[in-house]
């Protein structure tokens, strides 16, 4: 009854051919690869580059893309190796599950499931407020009670159910969803570089990297400082290079997504070979679209003057092209449902390895008959997600996805050092160059920029982890499946007894 057991890797891969939790086969590399740069590519140009750029870093956003990609890259290599070892559903989880144990396996599952709870809420609402701007722009303004702000957020509620739908009807139906809107999005982002480079003027890259300036919230203690100008006592300060490593803290958010890939194993049709090439194309693609981005609106418009609510559109408005700014808003909306999309999906795939383990309900584990997906947890996903952007004022919880992110990162990395040496004899499609040293860097950088996170987003993970606390040791820690020794439900037994499946034990 250790906190610190492990499932085998061969026991992890076994339950994935019980046909009542059996997920169905039917990604390739090309759909991966759509799906990383489909939930990747949208917050991060559409909401967070001019934000980041005007109060921040100015046009030193470049730098803060490069240092947060670099942090993803190193993990990015983390997941390919685990998960073309381990081509279960879970990602960061069922990697830790295997490696690191019980209890941190918990841990990374509940970070996943705040990453992409929130991730899909923010980004809906944000899809809310993107729609509100092209309605408008066509005479049709939304009410305002029930629009971006409003009392509800109706079409942020209406973008995740139906969304939840689809998700539930089937991956692979989703993913042609997801091909089209990837699509769309892609040529707005390649027209917004191609265009606004005829509109760059030199001279706002100087200076690139403004001089460091205090805050507002100099004054006194801040919860919003970062936790390292906290523990240093330094002045919370904006620009300079404590801004652009604080900006990377930010930006990060904009990567979030090329680990969803990992949770999507189970479903891939040769995951040992389709799994790294899709979670590293993703991000490759992504890297260098966001930095170039950054350089071409940073270069349109100074980086005092750029609207951080909807920089893109607000760049081309600034040099009198109003039809531009349109065609942008309608590939936002485009581009925020594939993330919504894409983050939905994430979060049921944690969920359902955490309770085909049992240490969420099993029952909720069970897939739909006739659409082999799991749609209990499905519902349950839709109808927080929608409640969350519908009613709740979660911008400033932007953070809150980072964290959970970030310390998902540090485990993953850490764990494959773990199994190397434990397991050395599994095949490996995919192996980490020059490890240990590539690993542990990884979770360095990963940890330094949590320490860039605010004081009041550090809080709410501690209470988050709290509460992900008190449900493992009142429910997982006693039920789970390596507890107790039980099979799954509904004849697994038989099939164990045929020799088909292997009882769980504790390694």
């Amino acid at each position: 009854m250790s906190v610190l057991r492990t499932k085998s890797i061969e026991q992890s891969i076994a339950d994935t051919d019980e046909p009542e939790y059996q997920l169905k086969k039917s990604l390739t590399a090309l759909d991966l690869t759509v799906f990383g740069v489909g939930v990747v590519i949208g917050a991060g140009i559409f909401t967070l580059t001019g934000r980041v750029a005007h109060q921040m870093t100015g046009p030193a956003i470049i730098i803060s893309f490069v240092v947060a990609a670099i942090c993803c890259a190193l993990a990015a290599m983390c997941y390919a190796e685990f998960a073309s070892t381990v081509p279960v559903s879970g990602s960061a989880y069922t990697f830790s599950y295997a490696s690191l144990g019980e209890v941190f396996a918990w841990i990374i599952g509940w970070d996943l499931i705040l990453e992409m709870f929130l991730g899909a809420s923010v980004v809906a609402q944000g899809w809310s407020a993107y729609l509100g701007v092209l309605m408008e722009n066509f005479g049709l303004p939304i009410p305002a009670a029930v629009g971006y702000g409003g009392v509800v957020d109706l079409p942020a509620i209406l973008l995740v159910v139906a969304l939840g739908v689809l998700i539930t009807v089937g991956i692979k139906e989703s993913m042609r969803v997801n091909l089209v809107l990837v699509a769309v999005k892609l040529f707005i982002v390649l027209f917004v570089i191609v265009a606004g480079a005829m509109f760059i003027n030199p001279a706002n890259y100087s200076p690139f990297i403004p001089e460091a300036a205090p805050t507002e919230a100099t004054a006194g203690f801040s919860w919003t400082q970062p936790l390292l100008q906290w523990l240093t006592g330094s002045a919370p300060m904006a620009f300079g290079w404590s801004g652009v490593f604080a900006g990377a803290a930010l930006v990060f958010f904009a990567y979030i997504g090329f680990d969803v890939v990992a949770t999507t194993a189970e479903e891939a049709k040769n995951p040992q070979k389709d799994l790294p090439v899709g979670i590293i194309a993703s991000l490759t693609i992504c890297t260098v679209l966001y930095c170039a981005v950054a350089f071409v609106v940073t270069g349109m418009v100074n980086y005092t003057e750029i609207d951080p609510k909807a920089a893109l559109a607000s760049a081309f408005v600034h040099h009198g092209q109003a039809w531009m700014a349109t065609l942008i808003s309608a590939g936002a909306v485009a581009g925020l449902t594939t993330v919504v999309l894409t983050l939905m999906i994430g979060a049921t795939r944690i969920i359902f390895a955490m309770s085909r383990d049992n240490l969420l309900p099993i029952r909720l584990a069970k897939v739909h008959p006739k659409f082999r997906t799991p749609w209990m947890i499905s519902i349950l996903v839709t109808a927080v997600c929608a409640i969350t952007a519908g009613f709740t004022p979660i911008g400033v919880l932007e953070e809150m996805v980072n964290i959970g992110t970030l310390t998902a990162f540090i485990l993953v990395s850490i764990a494959v050092v773990v199994l190397r040496r434990k397991r050395p004899d599994l095949p490996r499609a995919f192996k980490v160059p020059l490890s240990p040293v590539l690993p542990v860097l990884s979770a360095v950088i990963c940890l330094y920029l949590t320490l860039n996170l605010s004081l009041e987003t550090w809080v709410r993970f501690v209470g988050w982890m709290a509460i992900g606390f008190a449900i493992y040791f009142a429910y997982g820690y006693r039920r789970a499946r390596l507890a107790t020794g039980a099979a799954l439900p509904h004849d697994v037994q038989a099939a164990m007894d045929d020799g088909v499946v292997k009882r769980p034990e504790a390694q």
